[in-house]
């Protein structure tokens, strides 16, 4: 067919390709004369112009240049400025300012995300608008420091980024080279556990005519509240642009990044009624027999004597590196024809070396633990073109997008072939060594090839129609061999899958600054876990979801104050879930409606107030297995109710002080599909001061979980004899300055 004469032609048998296709490089040595129209305007806002950011770029929501109010869904964005000002270290913790996302950092599966009642692999984590795999085989910790901003797009959006968004996308989005004076800034930090962040940023216009640049390097570090989990991220961005003339951008960036740890895997569950437990409250509640060893634990609890242990192996490693390298250019070929184009390179290695399980058992009293060791060799290669086209439709204004994306990748998964195990005391225990490894290999080789098209047609000033389609080739070649070298059963084998997503939508500003939207989106992913995993036995089918939505997006009060309102229904058929430990059980239907409710006002220069509330009502359907049923329980880590807000205060006494605080709510949630262990809700709070010397340099204190809260952040279905406990009460001072 064509998509594989298309992928064929664009993919060498090597899998290798120049950073600039054919089509760039042509262009580079001979622009046409009349190529002198100059490029569409580009926005250079600040984002905090609007009160919830709603004039910022959508770029992951829609390919069409449109803002965050212009897009018939919920997207939400959280721009540097709002990181800065609220405190966010890592993407983690600015996710959950957010409405209704939460997030963990289990290590397996580090900056995970939970939003309308879907998490993890159902979510697409995007870098730059780029997907490298499934979020739970490829994502890691991640600063702040050397973002421009971060982009949620809710409910089903396979039709911006592929399979794996039934329950949307988040995208991470490094700072960008901007055409001006030269800007720097550099920050230094040092907080509780000994955390340690700087940086240092420096980006504007070059001697040389038309070349902008960008530079950012980041450093933090922390020793962390659990015992001996220190851990450290280097950050390094870099971009140029280059305007070879009014009509044509090329455009170059290189990123890298590492991280270093000794990781937390959870604190055990223990039985409430054990000899000598201390119990914890307000942190659990329900009842639990382990998953690992098959003890009946009874009513559970935390015990307050294990609040900073960590069960790992004395000689553990968690650790990874990462490149990117992304080329392309800009090519307004004439008033209504725009061409872009980026081809990207993306090679990652990731290590995990530990002992995950920490199960309680409650017969004997000791924690009884696991051994697994695992590594990726990733590479991705990758191709994205677009052609846009703004004309007349029936003498009504259009704007059309047609998409073409590559991409190749190969991903290399030798493992542990031996799981030997030990038990350990609860309280203080002899951690000891891994002990001896056996290897065994596991791959996929994954192509996609994927044509896109996006159209908004502009009915009147006030209505436009908004539609999109995407159909992909998704070709899966997965190996796996044993300790012997010997293939497994079924493998290797190979199969293909040929999704069509789309969204219909609109937009009608009624008003001025009041605008209705709504949608129909629908989504496809992976039946059974990710494409890197998938096995032979397990189900070769895509799930299906689909996704209604509506809802406000109003700004008023001389742009001042902003809400906004949503309201949606997303079903996923033919899910397979993690019932506990490695396996998995088919869940039928998983489905989630819910409203989302965000505001912010800034009434007088002095003041900023903000909110937001969600409430989600997830549970599965026709969840039916050999011994019982889950139909009607809720997924994990799936709260009904997330609330933030927000406020702050500034003087000048004489030089600007400002004093701000905030408040997150975040319901009851459950750690597996079971529903019999809680993990219960909680509340923390922030607050923070800070003062502007001469309007370029920021001294901060800062306090978080100002009440000391005991609480569990995030529990993995896989891993459900632990969860993981949120940060104790912490400090912090800081400095930046601008230059």
């Amino acid at each position: 067919m064509v998509l594989k004469a298309v992928r064929a032609f664009s993919f060498p048998s090597d899998h290798r390709f120049p950073l600039l296709s054919v089509a760039a490089i042509c262009t580079t040595l001979a622009i046409p004369a009349y190529a002198q129209t100059a490029l569409p305007e580009v926005r250079v806002e600040d984002t905090r112009t609007t009160p919830l950011n709603t004039e910022s770029p959508a770029d992951s929501a829609s390919r069409l240049g449109l803002t965050v109010r212009e897009v018939p869904a919920t997207v939400d964005v959280i721009d540097q400025d709002t990181m800065k000002a609220r405190g966010y270290r890592s993407v983690s913790e600015a996710a959950q300012g957010a409405p209704g996302v939460t997030a963990g950092d289990q290590p397996a599966e580090p900056s995970a995300f939970s939003m309308r009642g879907f998490t993890n692999s159902q979510i697409n984590t995007l870098y730059n608008g780029i997907k490298i795999g499934p979020q739970n085989m490829t994502s890691r910790t991640m600063d702040t420091g050397n973002l421009e901003r971060i982009e949620f797009l809710k409910g089903s959006a396979s039709l911006m980024s592929g399979e794996g968004a039934s329950g949307g996308s988040v995208n991470f989005v490094t700072k960008q080279p901007h055409q001006g004076p030269v800007e720097n800034e550099a920050y230094i930090s040092y907080g509780s556990f000994n955390t340690v962040r700087a940086g240092f940023g420096s980006g504007g216009s070059t001697p040389i005519d038309g070349l902008d640049y960008r530079f950012d390097v980041s450093r933090s570090s922390t020793s962390g509240f659990i015992d001996d989990t220190h851990t450290q991220n280097l950050d390094l961005s870099t971009g140029l642009d280059y305007r070879v003339s009014p009509a044509f951008k090329l455009f170059g960036a290189f990123e890298y990044k590492q991280d270093r740890g000794n990781a937390y895997w959870g604190t055990p569950l223990v039985s409430a009624a054990s000899p000598g437990i201390a119990a914890a409250p307000g942190i659990v509640a329900g009842t639990y027999v382990s998953n690992f060893n098959g003890t009946n634990l009874g009513p559970v609890t935390i015990d307050n004597r294990t609040l900073t242990t960590n069960y790992d192996v004395l000689n553990n490693r968690n650790q990874a590196n990462e490149y990117w390298l992304r080329s392309g250019f800009e090519w307004k070929m004439n008033n209504n024809v725009t061409m872009r184009e980026q081809a990207y390179a993306y090679d990652a290695q990731r290590q995990y070396f530990n002992s995950e399980v920490a199960a309680f058992n409650a017969g004997t009293g000791l924690v009884d633990r696991d051994r697994f060791y695992i590594a990726h060799d990733q590479r991705l290669f990758g191709n994205k073109a677009e052609l846009q086209w703004d004309g007349k439709l029936a003498g009504m204004d259009n704007r059309a997008v047609f998409a073409l994306e590559l991409s190749k990748l190969d991903f290399n998964r030798p493992g542990a072939a031996n799981f030997p195990s030990d038990s350990v005391t609860l309280v203080d225990p002899s951690r000891g060594t891994y002990g001896p490894l056996v290897l065994q290999q596991q791959t996929a080789r994954i192509g996609n090839t994927a044509l896109a098209v996006e159209d908004r047609l502009k009915v009147t000033p006030a209505l436009a129609l908004i539609s999109g389609l995407r159909y992909e080739e998704i070709a899966l070649d997965r190996t796996s061999i044993n300790a012997a070298t010997l293939n497994r059963a079924g493998f290797p084998f190979t199969t293909n899958w040929y999704p069509a997503t789309g969204r219909l939508g609109f937009t009608w500003e009624s008003m001025p600054g009041f605008t209705v939207y709504g949608q129909y989106a629908t989504g496809a992913d992976v039946a059974a876990n990710n494409l890197f995993l998938l096995g032979p036995t397990q189900p070769l089918n895509l799930t299906r979801s689909r996704t209604y939505e509506t809802g406000i997006k109003n700004l008023f009060w001389e742009r001042k104050a902003e809400w906004s309102l949503a309201l949606y229904d997303i079903e996923r058929d033919n899910v397979y879930t993690a019932q506990g430990g490695q396996s998995l059980n088919i869940a039928g239907k998983q489905l989630s409606n819910g409203i989302e409710l965000a505001g912010a006002v800034r009434p007088t220069w002095q003041w900023n107030l903000w909110g937001n509330f969600a409430y989600t009502h997830a549970r599965y359907a026709d969840y039916v297995f050999a011994g019982g049923s889950f139909s009607g329980n809720t997924p994990p880590n799936v709260p009904k109710v997330v609330a933030n807000a927000g406020a702050s205060y500034r003087i000048n006494v004489p030089a600007p002080v400002e004093i701000g605080a905030s408040i997150r709510h975040v319901g009851d949630r459950f750690n597996t599909d079971a529903n019999t262990v809680t993990m219960l809700a909680y509340t923390v709070a922030d607050a923070y001061a800070f003062v502007d010397i001469r309007k370029k340099t920021r001294l901060t204190f800062r306090v978080r979980n100002l009440t000391d809260k005991k609480y569990a952040i995030w529990g993995d279905p896989f891993y459900p004899d632990q969860i993981l406990l949120g940060a104790p009460r912490s400090y912090e001072v800081s400095a930046s300055i601008k230059f």
